[in-house]
């Protein structure tokens, strides 16, 4: 008989991580993954309601998605949804090297007064999405820009790689009843084969992607977000007749990279006029991180002690 504590670890073991996977045969790759306590960890900082919080989970499963696609260390993927006059101003995420982070401002008394959150226009209205890859070791940068269009934040990222990429995808975004887990799933047609050839056009309609679509298509909710189910499991389930290989995952953590000693290195950076017209009444330049709900009072003569050692 199985412990109790044997089957929380097994839950456990299931959670914060990020599965690449290939189907070489048709010619696809893909990414799985699965939040728990980070999901918990993020959301936490701030009291969002149900509908902001599902939607930055959203969010934060889609970045983790995206950004394990980064082969370079250090590399940055940031996701930025904002509009002008929707209920959510402003969410963005990003992930580095297998930190996730995340933040929404939005307007709670609109909020209170919608009928229905479920639907993506509902919360952002006329809006974009923009994806924005950072590859520090050659200083390039590559940003994608695409309406926040269809009914759901996978609707529209599957937007963006049909339009800003011409790739052929799917993206399917959950998140449980509880609020607590949250998982997604990303698969793409690579028309020229393996990954690291140059890519041919895509066709849209070509029978091997067309294959794999209509299998991942078959993708549940809960089958995302159970975290009984290893994610092995899930893709066994989706591809059991093709040859998947999966390779190595990765760990996910919440990663914001707020702190003093950075925060001090930015603001040693104005001249002394513009510093001392930043300090408050208890003497103190506070820094607000949006991210982790943290408030960072510095001394201007810690500033000014570190410049001169």
């Amino acid at each position: 008989m199985t412990s109790p504590g044997s089957i929380e670890a097994a839950a456990a073991a299931n959670l914060d991580g990020a599965l690449s996977f290939t189907i070489p045969g048709r010619n696809a790759r893909g990414r799985i993954v699965r939040l728990g306590p980070v999901l918990d960890h993020i959301l936490s900082a701030h009291d969002y309601p149900a509908p902001i919080a599902r939607i930055l989970s959203e969010a934060l499963v889609l970045a983790a998605l995206l950004g394990s696609l980064l082969k370079e260390e250090g590399g940055q993927l940031t996701i930025q949804a904002q509009t002008e006059s929707g209920i959510v101003d402003l969410l963005v995420c990003d992930y580095r090297s297998g930190e996730l982070r995340g933040y929404v401002r939005f307007d709670r008394e609109r909020l209170a007064e919608l009928p229905s959150h479920r639907d993506l226009f509902a919360l952002f209205g006329k809006g974009y999405l923009a994806i924005t890859f950072d590859h520090p070791a050659s200083g390039e940068r590559y940003q994608g820009i695409v309406p926040l269009e269809g009914s759901s934040l996978a609707d529209a990222s599957q937007s963006y790689f049909t339009q800003s990429e011409q790739l052929p995808s799917v993206v399917r975004l959950a998140v449980d009843d509880t609020g607590h887990v949250a998982g997604g799933i990303l698969v793409q047609h690579l028309p020229a084969g393996e990954e690291g050839r140059d890519r041919l056009h895509t066709r849209l309609d070509d029978p091997e992607w067309e294959h794999v679509r209509i299998l991942a298509e078959t993708i549940k909710g809960s089958e995302l977000t159970d975290r009984r189910l290893p994610l092995e499991d899930v893709l066994w389930r989706l591809f059991h007749e093709e040859e998947v290989h999966v390779l190595a995952g990765v760990t996910l953590a919440k990663g914001c990279r707020c702190n003093a000693e950075y925060i001090k290195g930015v603001i040693a950076r104005f001249d002394a006029a513009d510093r001392a017209a930043m300090v408050d009444e208890d003497g103190f330049i506070s820094v607000d991180c949006e991210f982790c709900s943290r408030v960072f009072p510095i001394s201007l003569d810690d500033i000014e002690s570190s410049g001169e050692s």
